[in-house]
Protein backbone atom coordinates (compact mmCIF):
# COMPACT_ATOMS: atom_id res chain seq x y z
CA UNK A 1 0.00 0.00 0.00
CA UNK A 2 1.24 3.47 -0.86
CA UNK A 3 2.33 5.39 2.23
CA UNK A 4 -0.53 7.48 3.52
CA UNK A 5 -3.08 5.88 1.18
CA UNK A 6 -5.32 5.04 4.11
CA UNK A 7 -5.33 8.58 5.41
CA UNK A 8 -8.63 10.46 5.25
CA UNK A 9 -8.91 12.54 2.10
CA UNK A 10 -9.18 16.25 2.74
CA UNK A 11 -10.71 18.52 0.13
CA UNK A 12 -12.20 21.99 -0.02
CA UNK A 13 -15.75 20.66 0.47
CA UNK A 14 -14.89 18.29 3.32
CA UNK A 15 -17.03 20.33 5.71
CA UNK A 16 -20.16 19.77 3.66
CA UNK A 17 -20.51 15.99 3.53
CA UNK A 18 -23.81 14.31 2.56
CA UNK A 19 -26.77 16.68 2.34
CA UNK A 20 -29.49 16.58 4.96
CA UNK A 21 -31.95 15.83 2.14
CA UNK A 22 -30.25 12.50 1.43
CA UNK A 23 -30.31 11.57 5.11
CA UNK A 24 -33.97 12.39 5.57
CA UNK A 25 -35.06 10.77 2.31
CA UNK A 26 -33.26 7.58 3.38
CA UNK A 27 -35.11 7.75 6.71
CA UNK A 28 -38.41 8.13 4.85
CA UNK A 29 -37.70 5.08 2.71
CA UNK A 30 -36.56 2.98 5.67
CA UNK A 31 -39.54 3.83 7.89
CA UNK A 32 -42.30 4.18 5.30
CA UNK A 33 -42.88 7.73 6.51
CA UNK A 34 -44.76 10.42 4.61
CA UNK A 35 -41.94 12.46 3.09
CA UNK A 36 -42.61 16.17 3.53
CA UNK A 37 -38.87 16.83 3.50
CA UNK A 38 -37.43 17.19 0.02
CA UNK A 39 -39.22 19.67 -2.21
CA UNK A 40 -40.58 17.72 -5.14
CA UNK A 41 -44.24 17.21 -6.13
CA UNK A 42 -45.80 13.76 -5.98
CA UNK A 43 -47.69 14.28 -9.25
CA UNK A 44 -46.44 15.23 -12.70
CA UNK A 45 -47.14 18.52 -14.41
CA UNK A 46 -49.44 19.28 -17.36
CA UNK A 47 -50.15 16.35 -19.67
CA UNK A 48 -49.66 18.49 -22.77
CA UNK A 49 -46.12 19.35 -21.64
CA UNK A 50 -45.35 15.67 -21.09
CA UNK A 51 -46.56 15.05 -24.61
CA UNK A 52 -44.37 17.87 -25.88
CA UNK A 53 -41.33 16.10 -24.39
CA UNK A 54 -42.35 12.79 -25.95
CA UNK A 55 -42.88 14.51 -29.29
CA UNK A 56 -39.41 16.07 -29.12
CA UNK A 57 -37.86 12.67 -28.34
CA UNK A 58 -39.66 10.98 -31.23
CA UNK A 59 -38.83 13.80 -33.63
CA UNK A 60 -35.14 13.61 -32.72
CA UNK A 61 -35.05 17.14 -31.31
CA UNK A 62 -32.48 17.35 -28.54
CA UNK A 63 -31.44 13.70 -28.54
CA UNK A 64 -27.94 14.82 -29.47
CA UNK A 65 -26.04 17.75 -27.95
CA UNK A 66 -28.18 20.88 -28.08
CA UNK A 67 -26.56 24.29 -28.60
CA UNK A 68 -24.37 25.35 -25.69
CA UNK A 69 -26.57 28.32 -24.83
CA UNK A 70 -29.75 26.26 -25.05
CA UNK A 71 -32.14 25.56 -27.90
CA UNK A 72 -33.34 28.77 -29.61
CA UNK A 73 -36.99 27.93 -28.94
CA UNK A 74 -36.43 27.91 -25.18
CA UNK A 75 -34.23 30.99 -25.13
CA UNK A 76 -36.93 32.85 -27.06
CA UNK A 77 -39.61 31.54 -24.70
CA UNK A 78 -37.63 32.68 -21.63
CA UNK A 79 -37.20 36.14 -23.16
CA UNK A 80 -40.91 36.22 -23.96
CA UNK A 81 -41.81 35.18 -20.43
CA UNK A 82 -39.67 37.96 -18.91
CA UNK A 83 -41.17 40.52 -21.27
CA UNK A 84 -44.79 39.40 -20.76
CA UNK A 85 -44.60 39.01 -16.98
CA UNK A 86 -42.30 41.83 -15.97
CA UNK A 87 -41.68 44.13 -18.93
CA UNK A 88 -38.02 43.05 -19.04
CA UNK A 89 -36.48 42.94 -22.51
CA UNK A 90 -33.70 40.36 -23.03
CA UNK A 91 -32.03 39.38 -26.28
CA UNK A 92 -32.47 35.58 -26.54
CA UNK A 93 -29.18 35.27 -28.39
CA UNK A 94 -26.91 37.22 -26.04
CA UNK A 95 -28.77 37.58 -22.73
CA UNK A 96 -30.38 34.17 -22.08
CA UNK A 97 -28.57 30.97 -21.09
CA UNK A 98 -30.18 27.57 -20.46
CA UNK A 99 -28.70 25.51 -17.61
CA UNK A 100 -29.11 22.10 -15.97
CA UNK A 101 -31.61 23.43 -13.46
CA UNK A 102 -31.20 26.42 -11.18
CA UNK A 103 -28.53 24.57 -9.19
CA UNK A 104 -26.12 24.65 -12.13
CA UNK A 105 -27.13 28.24 -12.87
CA UNK A 106 -26.12 29.22 -9.32
CA UNK A 107 -22.85 27.28 -9.55
CA UNK A 108 -21.89 28.69 -12.94
CA UNK A 109 -22.76 32.23 -11.91
CA UNK A 110 -20.76 32.16 -8.69
CA UNK A 111 -17.79 30.39 -10.30
CA UNK A 112 -17.79 32.99 -13.06
CA UNK A 113 -18.22 36.14 -11.00
CA UNK A 114 -16.66 35.48 -7.58
CA UNK A 115 -12.90 35.87 -7.25
CA UNK A 116 -10.82 34.32 -4.47
CA UNK A 117 -11.21 36.46 -1.37
CA UNK A 118 -14.41 38.17 -2.52
CA UNK A 119 -17.23 38.35 0.00
CA UNK A 120 -20.68 37.15 -1.00
CA UNK A 121 -23.65 38.23 1.12
CA UNK A 122 -26.42 35.61 1.24
CA UNK A 123 -29.75 35.68 3.03
CA UNK A 124 -29.71 33.09 5.79
CA UNK A 125 -31.15 30.46 6.08
CA UNK A 126 -30.23 29.59 2.53
CA UNK A 127 -30.48 26.80 -0.01
CA UNK A 128 -27.54 24.54 0.81
CA UNK A 129 -25.84 24.73 -2.60
CA UNK A 130 -25.13 28.44 -2.08
CA UNK A 131 -22.55 27.74 0.60
CA UNK A 132 -20.84 25.00 -1.42
CA UNK A 133 -20.69 27.09 -4.60
CA UNK A 134 -19.25 30.12 -2.82
CA UNK A 135 -16.62 27.83 -1.30
CA UNK A 136 -15.76 26.31 -4.70
CA UNK A 137 -15.36 29.81 -6.13
CA UNK A 138 -12.93 30.73 -3.35
CA UNK A 139 -15.26 33.37 -1.93
CA UNK A 140 -16.15 34.17 1.66
CA UNK A 141 -19.77 33.69 2.69
CA UNK A 142 -21.30 36.52 4.73
CA UNK A 143 -24.75 35.60 6.05
CA UNK A 144 -27.47 38.14 6.77
CA UNK A 145 -30.08 36.32 8.80
CA UNK A 146 -33.85 36.55 8.28
CA UNK A 147 -35.41 36.52 11.74
CA UNK A 148 -38.92 35.74 12.99
CA UNK A 149 -41.11 38.81 13.38
CA UNK A 150 -44.90 38.89 13.67
CA UNK A 151 -45.48 35.49 12.08
CA UNK A 152 -42.91 35.75 9.27
CA UNK A 153 -39.16 35.84 8.71
CA UNK A 154 -38.03 39.36 7.89
CA UNK A 155 -34.89 40.98 6.49
CA UNK A 156 -33.16 43.67 8.58
CA UNK A 157 -32.05 46.19 5.97
CA UNK A 158 -29.70 47.92 8.39
CA UNK A 159 -27.96 44.61 9.06
CA UNK A 160 -27.66 44.06 5.31
CA UNK A 161 -26.08 47.47 4.81
CA UNK A 162 -23.68 46.92 7.71
CA UNK A 163 -22.57 43.59 6.19
CA UNK A 164 -21.18 45.27 3.07
CA UNK A 165 -17.43 45.88 3.15
CA UNK A 166 -14.75 46.88 0.67
CA UNK A 167 -14.38 43.16 -0.14
CA UNK A 168 -18.06 42.57 -0.96
CA UNK A 169 -18.45 41.42 -4.56
CA UNK A 170 -22.11 40.49 -4.83
CA UNK A 171 -25.42 40.05 -3.07
CA UNK A 172 -27.09 36.66 -3.45
CA UNK A 173 -30.83 37.21 -3.04
CA UNK A 174 -33.51 34.51 -2.98
CA UNK A 175 -37.13 35.66 -3.27
CA UNK A 176 -39.55 33.97 -2.83
CA UNK A 177 -37.26 32.59 -0.16
CA UNK A 178 -36.51 28.93 0.54
CA UNK A 179 -36.86 27.74 3.31
CA UNK A 180 -38.77 30.52 5.11
CA UNK A 181 -41.37 31.35 2.45
CA UNK A 182 -40.65 35.08 2.76
CA UNK A 183 -41.42 37.22 -0.30
CA UNK A 184 -39.37 40.42 -0.28
CA UNK A 185 -41.52 43.51 -0.78
CA UNK A 186 -40.97 46.12 -3.45
CA UNK A 187 -39.78 48.50 -0.71
CA UNK A 188 -37.23 45.99 0.58
CA UNK A 189 -35.97 45.26 -2.92
CA UNK A 190 -35.76 48.99 -3.67
CA UNK A 191 -33.53 49.41 -0.62
CA UNK A 192 -31.36 46.48 -1.79
CA UNK A 193 -31.15 48.06 -5.26
CA UNK A 194 -30.13 51.41 -3.78
CA UNK A 195 -27.39 49.71 -1.77
CA UNK A 196 -26.15 47.74 -4.80
CA UNK A 197 -25.96 50.86 -6.96
CA UNK A 198 -24.32 52.92 -4.22
CA UNK A 199 -21.63 50.30 -3.54
CA UNK A 200 -21.36 49.08 -7.16
CA UNK A 201 -22.27 45.48 -6.31
CA UNK A 202 -23.40 42.66 -8.53
CA UNK A 203 -26.72 41.06 -7.56
CA UNK A 204 -27.64 37.43 -8.21
CA UNK A 205 -31.33 36.68 -7.75
CA UNK A 206 -32.66 33.15 -7.36
CA UNK A 207 -36.29 33.44 -8.48
CA UNK A 208 -37.24 29.80 -9.04
CA UNK A 209 -40.45 30.21 -6.98
CA UNK A 210 -41.57 33.32 -8.85
CA UNK A 211 -44.97 31.83 -9.72
CA UNK A 212 -45.60 30.41 -6.25
CA UNK A 213 -46.57 33.64 -4.46
CA UNK A 214 -49.70 33.52 -2.32
CA UNK A 215 -49.51 36.83 -0.47
CA UNK A 216 -48.04 39.91 -2.14
CA UNK A 217 -46.38 39.93 -5.55
CA UNK A 218 -43.04 38.84 -6.97
CA UNK A 219 -40.88 41.80 -7.99
CA UNK A 220 -37.77 40.89 -10.01
CA UNK A 221 -34.79 42.92 -8.83
CA UNK A 222 -33.81 43.59 -12.46
CA UNK A 223 -36.93 45.77 -12.90
CA UNK A 224 -35.71 48.35 -10.37
CA UNK A 225 -33.70 51.49 -11.26
CA UNK A 226 -30.02 50.81 -11.89
CA UNK A 227 -30.43 47.03 -11.59
CA UNK A 228 -30.86 45.70 -15.12
CA UNK A 229 -27.14 46.01 -15.88
CA UNK A 230 -25.86 44.56 -12.58
CA UNK A 231 -28.34 41.71 -11.97
CA UNK A 232 -28.05 38.04 -12.91
CA UNK A 233 -31.52 36.51 -12.64
CA UNK A 234 -32.02 32.75 -12.26
CA UNK A 235 -35.21 30.87 -13.08
CA UNK A 236 -36.29 27.26 -13.43
CA UNK A 237 -39.04 25.09 -14.87
CA UNK A 238 -38.99 22.43 -12.16
CA UNK A 239 -41.05 24.17 -9.48
CA UNK A 240 -43.44 25.98 -11.82
CA UNK A 241 -44.34 22.98 -13.97
CA UNK A 242 -43.81 20.08 -11.52
CA UNK A 243 -41.06 18.42 -13.53
CA UNK A 244 -38.15 18.72 -11.12
CA UNK A 245 -36.33 15.76 -12.68
CA UNK A 246 -36.04 17.44 -16.05
CA UNK A 247 -33.43 19.90 -14.70
CA UNK A 248 -34.10 22.86 -16.95
CA UNK A 249 -33.14 26.28 -15.64
CA UNK A 250 -32.01 29.57 -17.12
CA UNK A 251 -30.02 32.73 -16.54
CA UNK A 252 -30.84 36.20 -17.85
CA UNK A 253 -28.32 39.04 -17.69
CA UNK A 254 -26.63 41.69 -19.82
CA UNK A 255 -24.30 40.24 -22.47
CA UNK A 256 -20.99 40.70 -20.62
CA UNK A 257 -22.28 39.03 -17.45
CA UNK A 258 -24.01 36.26 -19.37
CA UNK A 259 -20.87 35.51 -21.39
CA UNK A 260 -18.92 35.03 -18.16
CA UNK A 261 -21.55 32.68 -16.76
CA UNK A 262 -21.69 30.73 -20.02
CA UNK A 263 -17.91 30.26 -19.95
CA UNK A 264 -18.16 28.59 -16.53
CA UNK A 265 -21.27 26.61 -17.47
CA UNK A 266 -19.62 25.00 -20.49
CA UNK A 267 -17.15 23.25 -18.18
CA UNK A 268 -19.84 21.94 -15.85
CA UNK A 269 -22.50 20.01 -17.78
CA UNK A 270 -21.71 21.65 -21.14
CA UNK A 271 -25.31 20.89 -22.17
CA UNK A 272 -28.20 18.91 -20.71
CA UNK A 273 -31.89 18.03 -20.98
CA UNK A 274 -32.11 18.46 -24.77
CA UNK A 275 -35.66 17.18 -25.50
CA UNK A 276 -37.00 18.69 -22.28
CA UNK A 277 -35.86 22.13 -23.38
CA UNK A 278 -38.35 22.03 -26.25
CA UNK A 279 -41.11 20.98 -23.88
CA UNK A 280 -40.32 23.75 -21.41
CA UNK A 281 -40.44 26.26 -24.26
CA UNK A 282 -44.06 25.23 -24.77
CA UNK A 283 -44.72 25.27 -21.02
CA UNK A 284 -43.62 28.89 -20.70
CA UNK A 285 -46.24 29.81 -23.27
CA UNK A 286 -49.13 28.23 -21.35
CA UNK A 287 -52.01 30.65 -20.72
CA UNK A 288 -51.99 32.84 -17.62
CA UNK A 289 -54.77 30.69 -16.17
CA UNK A 290 -52.29 27.83 -15.72
CA UNK A 291 -50.07 29.92 -13.45
CA UNK A 292 -52.97 31.33 -11.43
CA UNK A 293 -54.49 27.85 -10.97
CA UNK A 294 -51.15 26.48 -9.79
CA UNK A 295 -50.87 29.30 -7.26
CA UNK A 296 -54.43 28.86 -5.99
CA UNK A 297 -54.05 25.09 -5.67
CA UNK A 298 -50.83 25.36 -3.70
CA UNK A 299 -52.29 28.08 -1.49
CA UNK A 300 -55.09 25.68 -0.55
CA UNK A 301 -52.57 22.94 0.23
CA UNK A 302 -50.54 25.40 2.28
CA UNK A 303 -53.58 26.11 4.40
CA UNK A 304 -54.35 22.40 4.89
CA UNK A 305 -50.85 21.80 6.24
CA UNK A 306 -50.77 25.01 8.28
CA UNK A 307 -54.06 24.23 10.05
CA UNK A 308 -52.91 20.66 10.67
CA UNK A 309 -49.53 21.65 12.10
CA UNK A 310 -51.16 24.21 14.36
CA UNK A 311 -53.62 21.60 15.58
CA UNK A 312 -50.67 19.27 16.29
CA UNK A 313 -49.08 21.92 18.51
CA UNK A 314 -46.51 23.59 16.25
CA UNK A 315 -46.10 27.33 15.91
CA UNK A 316 -46.43 27.89 12.18
CA UNK A 317 -44.92 30.60 9.98
CA UNK A 318 -47.39 30.63 7.10
CA UNK A 319 -45.32 31.28 3.95
CA UNK A 320 -46.12 34.08 1.53
CA UNK A 321 -44.49 32.07 -1.26
CA UNK A 322 -42.67 28.83 -2.26
CA UNK A 323 -44.07 25.43 -1.26
CA UNK A 324 -42.22 25.19 2.06
CA UNK A 325 -43.46 25.93 5.54
CA UNK A 326 -41.34 26.59 8.61
CA UNK A 327 -42.61 25.51 12.02
CA UNK A 328 -41.28 26.16 15.52
CA UNK A 329 -40.97 22.96 17.59
CA UNK A 330 -40.55 24.63 20.99
CA UNK A 331 -44.30 24.48 21.82
CA UNK A 332 -43.91 20.69 21.56
CA UNK A 333 -41.19 20.67 24.20
CA UNK A 334 -38.37 20.22 21.68
CA UNK A 335 -35.43 22.54 20.98
CA UNK A 336 -33.13 20.64 18.59
CA UNK A 337 -34.46 20.43 15.04
CA UNK A 338 -31.93 17.79 13.96
CA UNK A 339 -32.84 15.44 16.82
CA UNK A 340 -36.53 16.15 16.29
CA UNK A 341 -36.41 15.35 12.55
CA UNK A 342 -34.42 12.16 13.15
CA UNK A 343 -36.99 11.01 15.71
CA UNK A 344 -40.08 12.12 13.79
CA UNK A 345 -40.22 9.32 11.16
CA UNK A 346 -40.18 6.59 13.80
CA UNK A 347 -42.49 8.37 16.18
CA UNK A 348 -45.00 9.94 13.81
CA UNK A 349 -44.31 8.47 10.37
CA UNK A 350 -43.53 11.89 8.87
CA UNK A 351 -40.29 13.38 7.52
CA UNK A 352 -39.30 17.06 7.78
CA UNK A 353 -36.02 18.93 7.32
CA UNK A 354 -34.18 20.71 10.16
CA UNK A 355 -33.71 24.36 9.24
CA UNK A 356 -30.40 24.37 11.12
CA UNK A 357 -28.88 22.77 8.01
CA UNK A 358 -29.38 26.08 6.20
CA UNK A 359 -27.44 28.24 8.67
CA UNK A 360 -23.71 28.88 9.07
CA UNK A 361 -24.26 28.40 12.79
CA UNK A 362 -26.91 25.66 13.03
CA UNK A 363 -27.92 26.84 16.49
CA UNK A 364 -29.53 29.92 14.95
CA UNK A 365 -32.07 27.67 13.26
CA UNK A 366 -32.22 24.99 15.95
CA UNK A 367 -35.91 25.25 16.90
CA UNK A 368 -37.21 25.40 13.33
CA UNK A 369 -38.12 22.62 10.89
CA UNK A 370 -39.32 22.77 7.29
CA UNK A 371 -42.22 20.90 5.73
CA UNK A 372 -42.99 20.74 1.98
CA UNK A 373 -46.64 21.01 0.94
CA UNK A 374 -46.21 20.26 -2.78
CA UNK A 375 -47.95 16.93 -2.22
CA UNK A 376 -51.46 15.70 -2.91
CA UNK A 377 -54.05 16.95 -0.42
CA UNK A 378 -54.76 13.43 0.83
CA UNK A 379 -51.04 12.95 1.55
CA UNK A 380 -50.94 16.18 3.55
CA UNK A 381 -54.06 15.15 5.45
CA UNK A 382 -52.50 11.77 6.28
CA UNK A 383 -49.32 13.46 7.50
CA UNK A 384 -51.37 15.77 9.70
CA UNK A 385 -53.35 12.84 11.08
CA UNK A 386 -50.12 11.05 11.97
CA UNK A 387 -48.65 14.13 13.64
CA UNK A 388 -51.77 14.76 15.72
CA UNK A 389 -51.84 11.15 16.95
CA UNK A 390 -48.09 10.88 17.61
CA UNK A 391 -48.14 11.91 21.24
CA UNK A 392 -46.51 15.33 20.94
CA UNK A 393 -45.79 17.33 22.98
CA UNK A 394 -43.18 15.17 24.65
Amino acid sequence: MTAGAGRAVEHRLSAFGTTVFAEMSELAARTGAVNLGQGFPDTDGPAEILEAAVRALRDGRGNQYPPGAGVPELREAVAGHQRHRYGLAYDPDTEVLVTAGATEAIAATLLALVRPGDEVIALEPYYDSYAACIEMAGGTRVPVTLRPHEGAFRLDLDELRDAVTARTRLLLINTPHNPTGTVLTREELAAIAELAVERDLLVVTDEVYEHLVFDGVHVPAATLPGMRERTVSIGSAGKTFSFTGWKVGWVTARPELLAAVRTAKQYLTYVASGPFQYAVAEALRLPDTYFSSLRDDLRARRDVLAHGLEAAGFEVFRPAGTYFMTADIRPLGAVDGFAFCRELPGRAGVVAIPNGAFYDEPGRGAPFVRFAFCKRTEVLEEAVRRLRSSGFPA
